[in-house]
């Protein structure tokens, strides 16, 4: 095989350009630590390292998610601790309300102390947090969830949702809890709701005895009447005496209708008035009625015109429970009458003060299995970063002495390819005539 000069010379000088290209490659490897340079130096390497750093991207977002969950439900349970101080607090008082020692005055009193608690409560709950978000708002962050009407009741203006962060590639956790759910659809010990116009008479017992009966509609009133025996004739106390009557119509007192919207012959007479039924009293002396699945009891010195409005309430908030108690309070009365209507109040209180305590316990189970999900969560977060970091270590880190012992050989190499070089470009026939 004939090898001519020119080709012998760019064969040697390719040697060693290759030879000193990759001396340089191995130690731009050692100044930089790194063994991929380029994704030529192992494209399977380099296409594992690519899906390594989406995963170190997704579980750093992860970790991030993780520590507002963290924030979040801990300022969360922080309110809901003090709301359950709060109302551990209404129910002392309204355990003291009850002490047949106390006066008016001292009643008076615990209104006081009452309607300041009243207040902290519903500050408790329009709590925002760092971000200005309120926590009770469901999905509607940014707007109050629960606004004081005229009256003094209380409306919540959130919705049903609950917040949720992705914190991990299948797992979930809710950050919120709505406040419809904590604080307002709270379970009302007589599943109605009462009130009365008559100052010596009042709702003793009320309670659903019909489901399938139970009146879907704003409720019902019962009105007190006093008439003669026969209204034709004057009054007598012998001969045509006074007796007590009631009537049942609709909460704003016009006439009870059936579905088809005429009037209901039990309780309208002919002209489609409310009827007037006779007012027996029961063995207490006390006087039991009962409409569309609903019964109460009514006591105490009952007038002519007084009205009792009764209607179906399954729920309640607890703003209200405390405001009501209140209002009981701030106007107690000492007459025997005032006294038993405080007995009564007082009771329904109790009990829905104890259901709302209930509820916020049960939230608060409910986030501190929240938070051991995002502990558990956090450390094989950990785990998986970790590893992830070690798995990426071992695809694209130097190891130092490979590297330097290739650099040596390297060295050797090119030395050699530039010596032969020298030696070989001698070679020629005229060097041999001289």
């Amino acid at each position: 095989m004939r090898i001519s000069t020119i080709q012998a010379f760019n064969t040697s000088v390719r040697g060693i350009q290759d030879n000193y290209s990759a001396a340089m490659r191995t130690q731009e490897q050692i100044s930089s630590g790194k063994r991929l340079l380029s994704p030529a130096d192992d494209p399977v390497a380099s296409v594992r390292l690519l899906q390594l750093d989406q995963e170190a991207s997704k579980l750093s977002q992860y970790k991030d998610n993780l520590t507002a969950a963290t924030n979040s439900l801990t300022q969360q349970e922080a309110v809901l601790n003090s709301v359950n101080n709060i109302l551990q607090r209404v129910r002392e008082i309204a355990l003291s309300a009850g002490n047949g020692a106390l006066d008016a005055g001292g009643r008076q009193a615990l209104a006081q102390e009452l309607a300041e608690r009243e207040d902290e409560l519903y500050g408790l709950l329009n709590s925002q947090n760092a971000r200005g978000e309120y926590l009770f708002g469901g999905f509607k962050s940014d707007a109050r969830p629960f606004e004081r009407q005229a009256d003094g009741s209380y409306r919540y203006q959130g919705d049903e949702g609950q917040r949720s962060i992705q914190i991990g590639s299948s797992r979930m956790v809710a950050i919120n809890d709505n406040g419809k759910e904590l604080f307002v659809d709270v379970p009302n010990a007589s599943r109605l709701e009462m009130a009365a116009s008559s100052r010596e008479g009042y709702i003793a017992q009320a309670g659903v005895v019909d489901e399938a009966a139970l009146y879907p509609g704003a409720g019902f009133r019962v009105t007190i009447h006093r008439e003669a025996t026969d209204p034709s004739l004057p009054e007598d106390a012998d001969t045509n005496p006074v007796i007590d009557k009631y009537s049942i119509s609709n909460a704003d007192g016009s006439p009870v209708l059936d579905d088809n919207g005429d009037p209901v012959p039990d309780y309208t007479d002919a002209d489609g008035n409310p009827l007037r039924l006779a007012l027996e009293p029961n063995a207490d002396g006390n006087y039991d009625i009962s409409y569309a699945g609903m019964a109460v009891t009514l006591s105490g010195n009952l007038a002519a015109d007084d009205h009792f409005t009764v209607g179906h309430r399954e729920k309640q908030g607890v703003l209200d429970t405390v405001r009501q108690l209140r209002q009981v309070l701030e106007n107690p009365g000492d007459a025997g009458t005032d006294r038993q209507r405080l007995a009564v109040a007082l009771s329904f209180s109790l009990q829905n003060i104890d259901n709302a305590i209930g509820q916020v316990d049960g939230v608060r189970t409910s986030l501190g299995a929240r938070l051991n999900v995002i502990e558990s969560t956090q450390l094989e977060n950990d785990e998986a970063t970790l590893i992830n970091t070690q798995v990426q270590s071992g695809l694209k880190d130097l190891d130092y002495a490979e590297a330097l012992s290739r650099l040596s050989m390297q060295s050797i190499v090119l030395q050699a390819a530039q010596q032969s070089f020298v030696k070989t470009s001698n070679l020629s026939l005229f060097n041999f005539l001289r």
